[in-house]
């Protein structure tokens, strides 16, 4: 076993709450790079640097959040947080995760609507869409070169792709029949399935943790029914008092009602993080709702991946639009009626997120190394890449042949996207990179041309 020439032999102190909180604070402002990214975070601060969790437990408690419908690096910063913290642990951790990201892009929504047409904005924008095409196939490609390791998993990716984009299957079937398969094959070849979603453990050591492999379950993280109980009953009520006054002051059909019950579903039904429910949320937002244009979604998207917080705040965007282009609270009060969407869109979006780690993580914690448990993980995994390279295929037709097939082919989007493409594959760069190289690209385009 490698071990660090500087390892430390003792487990670092007991960490007191308001040492959590700032660091906490911190890592919502420093959290860019979507959820690659934030995770890759949370592992050099949190087991390499501080060592708070080892590496083992750290990989145990990915695996969980990243089978659970919703933003698993959100949700990973909310079960550690609980683990070390109880119940007031777990909702700081998740929600310092989330509150930077959401008034950060409240700021860039409302001056996208009101000065988007500009010609320095849609200069900005014009070279940033290609690259978000470029970014999500890198993240296709890298998901899939970590969770793809054998013709099994190969086979779940196809079979994902051509069911989403020839059949137009919906995504939580998708998800339902990959995680079947890899609970069958977990049992008939369980060599095939025992990846654990891509996140194998390294074989470095970091020294003693806090929480190490061998501590002892905390007394709150163990499972008792009347705590499941009373935190399903107080989720159930976080979520009924927003929307029953919702409805009672504005009625079903009123926009704020259905964001609130569209985000809801999407927050349970889609998994395997942003990427994967993205798709999701332009069929409704989008296709059913026309709280924005197609365009305006990857434009949201491009925001999502510049500011910290997961990707999955791109919904807060689709929030504030839908919310300020349907003037919810009347014309006079465009922001206002933007940002309380953005808000609402939120809290119905991450709500879930709290009650699957505060209401899971006890069962979770009796579930080290157990096959039953990350041989579905393994399969939704593959399953997430072919949803992934549809997303990419998605926008890349949006970026490239903008007035559809029949309109003309953008061929210098398509020599912008290609040269982000080379920037992330070949030298590596990082998305904040790309995205303002490729901004200033398409600005200087756009000033050209005019």
């Amino acid at each position: 076993m490698d071990t660090l020439q500087d390892t430390e032999t003792q487990a670092p102190p007991p960490v007191s709450f308001a040492e959590a909180f700032r660091f906490w604070l911190k890592l919502g402002f420093i959290s860019f790079g979507g959820p690659a990214g934030q995770i890759a975070i949370m592992h050099q601060e949190l087991v390499e640097r501080r060592r708070w969790i080892s590496e083992k437990r750290f990989l145990h408690a990915l695996n969980y959040c990243m089978v659970l419908p919703g933003p698993e690096a959100q949700q990973l910063a909310t079960y550690i947080g609980w683990l070390m913290h109880r119940t007031w642990g777990g909702i700081v951790a998740g929600a310092l995760f989330v509150l930077p990201s959401l008034f950060i892009l409240i700021a860039l929504s409302w001056l996208y609507i009101a000065f988007g047409e500009m010609p320095l904005v849609a200069g900005l924008f014009y070279g940033i869409k290609p690259a978000v095409t470029a970014i999500v196939v890198h993240a296709a490609h890298r998901i899939g070169s970590r969770a793809l390791k054998n013709n099994l998993l190969w086979a779940i990716a196809a079979a994902a792709f051509v069911a989403i984009f020839a059949l137009d299957a919906p995504f939580p079937a998708i998800v339902a029949a990959a995680g079947l398969i890899g609970y069958f094959g977990g049992r008939i070849a369980p060599d095939k399935l025992s990846v654990g979603g891509g996140h194998a453990a390294t074989k470095k050591s970091y020294g003693p943790a806090l929480i190490d492999d061998a501590t002892p379950t905390p007394e709150h993280a163990r499972f008792r029914l009347a705590h499941l109980l009373r935190i399903g009953a107080v989720g159930a009520l976080l979520w009924l008092l927003p929307m029953g006054l919702l409805i009672a002051l504005y009625g079903w059909t009123h926009t704020l009602t259905q964001m609130g019950w569209f985000f809801t579903k999407a927050a349970l039904l889609t998994f395997g993080g942003a990427y994967a429910v993205l798709p999701y949320v332009y069929q409704g937002a989008v296709g059913h709702y026309a709280w924005l244009t197609p365009t305006q979604m990857i434009d949201g998207l491009a925001l999502g991946e510049t500011t910290p917080g997961p990707l999955i705040m791109v919904v807060a965007f689709v929030g504030f639009v839908g919310g300020y282009v349907k003037a919810v609270f009347g014309a006079e009060h465009l922001f206002l009626a933007g940002a309380v969407a953005a808000t609402l869109v939120t809290w119905f979006t991450f709500l879930p997120s709290f009650l699957f780690i505060l209401a899971g993580g006890p069962l979770v914690e009796s579930t080290h190394n157990d096959l039953k448990f990350t041989a579905p993980l393994s399969a939704i995994t593959a399953a997430v890449v072919g949803v992934i390279l549809n997303l990419a295929l998605f926008f890349g037709y949006h970026v490239l042949w903008p007035q559809g097939f029949a309109g003309t082919f953008d061929g210098l989007s398509a020599l912008i996207a290609v040269a982000a493409a080379i920037a992330l594959f070949r030298y590596k760069r990082n998305v904040i990179q790309v995205i303002a190289v490729c901004a200033a690209i398409g600005l200087a385009i756009k000033l050209g041309t005019n």
